[in-house]
């Protein structure tokens, strides 16, 4: 044999045997031969690949809201890509793209010769990338024995991408590749996908980025944060120039533009959508909390499963109900702050200040513990720490505030904040239509719409007195505005309890009951809880939708229970709905990542009321504002009555510690609490304290911004009344006279008369 067959067969030899060892080496890989090489995807995973997609959440009008993700990515087709992404796509990361079937020959040279000389860079293609995205060839995961010895890695993740890509172009056409990709991969800044993206960076769509965009963005993918245009401007500007410069070597821009584009500064409009940003903050936790739940009972994952969660919020409306929060509690923290100014707010009801109040708060915080454990408990080296001042940004409602400030001193400061729970329903289909939680979401996540639990006040009056409507109670029954007093036993303890007016004052005039409840008479509401019983009062607001625990106790009736402003809401709404209880619904429907509907709201329904006596309570609400001396009148400010009618309760704690209002309108019905975050910091004045301040005009601006969008099918009107009403609700109209010797009334002249009672 001589020399050259000799070296030919060498050749044929190695060349054969080569083929032969990659065949072998990917069947081995194919089959996990002994589990040393980790599980291959199956073909259903390759018929459909599944990225991690959030969830999106809509309001009512079709507004994304929000999203819930792990990886923030929402996927968009071929069509939906501008043109410009993918030519700068493709003359960056593979410009053979649309001749290859997957893998590029002189890629796969380009990889052995980096390998031999120990980099580990290399040519692959579009549709190996995604192959790699998709199914985590690279990671821990499936990754076999042999995955863990420096070298086979690769090699196996590499065989892998290979199968998988030839695999992907023989399911898939190159632009349905190519979207896959642009949905799959990685921009840094939390953004995955080039929907997400074009919006984090430049506020637009992914059909709408120019050229210089579309560069920066592909730029990217080399190295999100080596090349982020945030944190390394500089390398993301030669970068983009780079991408630039390939388009125009490859014919996709001719010299003109790149000589233009590549001397363009980068001009962002940088965003990174998160948590706190955006409509309905503390609407879209108080969600996820309860969507959270639903996934783990329906097999669902919120975070990645590319959920369209579509809520009753209108955002129009939300607009509205942020806008009236922001511009009544702007003010009235102003008036708050000048009402304590060089005071301290935290007091006892005997209206001395607590002692140590703020030290006892740094006691519970993180920071203290930690500080704790640095200093071993030594008291006065914690607080030294504690009142040491450090860089931090904190709220006020001018904006936010970057400022040295002690961790002690930032209690002290946010401790005088008043807080706000605000919500709005349609009574009739129980949509909630607002939620407004706090005063900001990013420094207060409380939510005090459903969390927080206050005492009503006088707002709990109104089922008090549709007990005694229930009962057969006319609304014209006179009662008298005198002292009573409840003798019962709490505990095992003798209780005496004589309820006051509000001013301290009893006028001795006899009203009605419409007239009573307008001007938020306590002894009027007493002596009607005396008439009708504790336990029914009780029992009717439960039956209204109040599922508060509320201890059987006479000052029930004056609001002592602590309730939350959601189930107020609905409770108020039952009367707007002809006695039907109406649960309280904020999902209207959730359709999967392939438009299926999944799960459709079908809220709970009772009768807790009939009709009649229902229509009678919205009589009865409207007399906030029809009769002398109603506490709803401040309504009156607002540009809301221009042939309208508007009903609703004013309600305030002891101490002024909390002010609410629940209002009603044809349309909706809303509720109102305002306060202290501590029950301790409150107002000490009823001009500045009662409800009828401090939460009213939230609800009134609201109506006033509602009524003038004419976007919004809510309009002015009057309540509908049944055609007959056999209740009267025309009481005649009688001056009432103080009778001294009445003021000393006996036990059974407290009674009104039997006959005005059906059980």
């Amino acid at each position: 044999m001589n020399t050259y067959t000799r070296y030919v067969t060498i050749i044929w030899t190695l060349f054969i045997g080569g083929l032969y060892t990659i065949f072998l080496w990917s069947v081995l890989i194919r089959f996990n031969y002994l589990g040393a090489f980790g599980e291959m995807p199956d073909l259903v995973k390759l018929e459909n690949p599944k990225n991690e997609l959030a969830s999106e959440v809509y309001s009512s009008d079709g507004v994304l809201l929000g999203k819930y993700f792990r990886e923030n990515r929402s996927p968009v087709t071929y069509a939906e890509i501008s043109p410009n992404v993918i030519n700068a796509l493709i003359t960056t990361e593979d410009i053979r793209f649309r001749e290859h079937a997957g893998i590029d020959l002189k890629g796969v040279f380009a990889i052995f010769y980096y390998m031999v000389k120990g980099d580990q860079r290399g040519s692959s293609t579009i549709t190996q990338q995604l192959a790699k995205n998709l199914f985590k060839t690279r990671g821990i995961k499936d990754k076999g024995l042999l995955g863990y010895i420096p070298g086979f890695n690769i090699l196996i993740a590499k065989v892998k991408e290979w199968e998988l890509a030839i695999t992907l172009e023989k399911m898939y056409t190159k632009n349905e590749i190519l979207a896959l990709y642009l949905n799959t991969v990685d921009f840094g800044s939390n953004s995955f996908g080039i929907k997400v993206a074009a919006k984090t960076f430049f506020q637009t769509r992914q059909d709408s980025l120019t050229i210089p965009q579309a560069a920066m963005l592909i730029g990217l993918l080399k190295a999100p944060t080596s090349y982020s245009p945030i944190l390394n401007p500089e390398n993301s500007f030669k970068r983009r120039n780079t991408v630039l410069q390939l388009m125009y070597e490859n014919g996709i821009i001719d010299q003109t533009q790149f000589n233009s584009y590549k001397k363009q500064p980068i001009k962002l409009n940088y965003e990174v959508e998160n948590h706190t940003d955006g409509l309905a903050p503390y609407f879209r936790t108080m969600v996820s909390k309860y969507l959270q739940e639903w996934c783990k009972k329906n097999d669902k994952d919120l975070y990645g499963g590319g959920l369209k969660i579509y809520t009753t919020i209108d955002s129009r409306m939300q607009v509205h109900a942020e806008a009236a929060v922001a511009e009544h509690m702007k003010v009235l923290q102003r008036r708050f702050n000048k009402h304590w100014e060089g005071e301290k707010p935290w007091r006892y009801q005997n209206k001395t200040e607590i002692p140590n109040f703020i030290e006892n708060i740094a006691k519970k915080t993180e920071r203290y513990k930690a500080l704790e454990d640095k200093y071993g408990k030594d008291h006065d080296s914690v607080m030294i720490a504690y009142k040491t001042p450090i860089p931090m940004t904190v709220f006020s409602w001018s904006g936010d505030i970057d400022t040295l400030m002690s961790p002690y001193d930032s209690i002290v400061y946010y401790k005088h904040f008043l807080h706000t729970g605000f919500m709005t329903m349609d009574p009739y289909s129980g949509f909630i239509k607002t939620w407004v939680g706090g005063i900001n979401y990013k420094h207060f996540q409380y939510d005090h719409v459903q969390q927080s639990q206050r005492q009503p006040g006088s707002s709990f009056k109104p089922f008090v007195y549709a007990t005694a409507i229930a009962k057969g109670v006319s609304p014209c029954t006179l009662v008298p505005d005198l002292p009573i007093t409840f003798k019962y036993k709490e505990d095992g303890k003798e209780i005496v309890w004589t309820p006051r007016n509000a001013d301290w004052v009893y006028s001795g005039d006899s009203l009605n009951l419409r007239q009573g409840m307008a001007r938020s008479i306590n002894t009027i509401a007493a002596r009607v809880t005396k008439m009708v019983g504790v336990q029914p009062v009780i029992d009717m607001a439960h039956n209204l939708g109040i599922e508060s625990e509320l201890r059987p106790v006479p000052s029930v009736c004056l609001g002592s229970s602590d309730v939350n402003v959601f189930e107020m809401v609905g409770a108020y709404s039952t009367f707007l709905n002809k006695g039907v209880w109406t649960e309280p619904t904020f999902i209207e429907r959730i359709e999967d990542n392939s438009g299926n509907v999944i799960y459709e709201a079908i809220p709970k329904r009772r009768d807790a009321l009939t009709e009649e006596v229902a229509a009678v309570m919205v009589h009865m609400l409207k007399g906030g504002t029809e009769e002398g001396g109603g506490t709803s009148q401040a309504l009156f400010q607002y540009d809301i009555f221009k042939g309208n009618e508007m009903g609703g309760k004013t309600g305030t704690s002891s101490n002024y510690s909390d002010g609410w209002f629940m209002g009603i309108s044809t349309k909706l019905v809303g509720g109102v609490w305002v306060g202290g975050e501590d029950r301790s910091i409150h107002f000490r004045t009823s001009a500045t304290g009662e409800g009828s301040k401090t939460a009213l005009p939230i609800f009134g601006l609201f109506m006033e911004k509602v009524y003038a969008d004419n976007s919004l099918d809510i309009k002015m009107g009057r309540f509908k009344m049944p055609a007959k009403l056999s209740i009267n609700i025309n009481c005649p109209r009688r001056a009432s006279r103080v009778v001294v010797d009445s003021l000393a009334i006996s036990e059974e002249e407290d009674q009104l008369p039997e006959a005005e009672i059906k059980e």
